[in-house]
């Protein structure tokens, strides 16, 4: 017969404490555009966020208004994909010749 060593217990370190810390959230500015045409921009709002157009009209609105708008806010890659999705849009292609550009947004951390 062998002799078995025992293990030693293994007892959990109750000085740490395990927190799960959640990532800040991130907003998807929409910045005023004087040339993209409205219509265009609430298109583009709802191919990309999938908003109803009433919601759109509100937010290219506060856009308009207020110089910007918070479109969408949350986890950061999440954000940076729809930023990048609204730019790959390109400029309305009815304002290309006044020297329309592909929306302006940012993306910031959520106040």
């Amino acid at each position: 017969m062998s002799s078995a060593t025992p293990l030693p217990e293994i007892l959990p370190d109750t000085d740490s404490e395990t927190k799960t810390r959640r990532q800040p959230p991130y907003a998807v500015i929409l910045h005023n555009d004087d040339v993209n045409g409205m219509e265009f921009v609430v298109e583009v709002l709802r191919k990309v966020f999938g908003y109803t157009v009433e919601k759109c009209v509100k937010l290219m609105i506060e856009a308009h208004e207020k110089g910007r708008s918070a479109v969408w806010i949350g986890a950061m890659e999440v954000a940076e994909l729809k930023a990048d999705q609204i730019h790959s849009c390109g400029p309305d292609p009815h304002q290309k010749a006044k020297g329309a550009q592909p929306l302006g947004v940012t993306v910031e951390p959520a106040a």
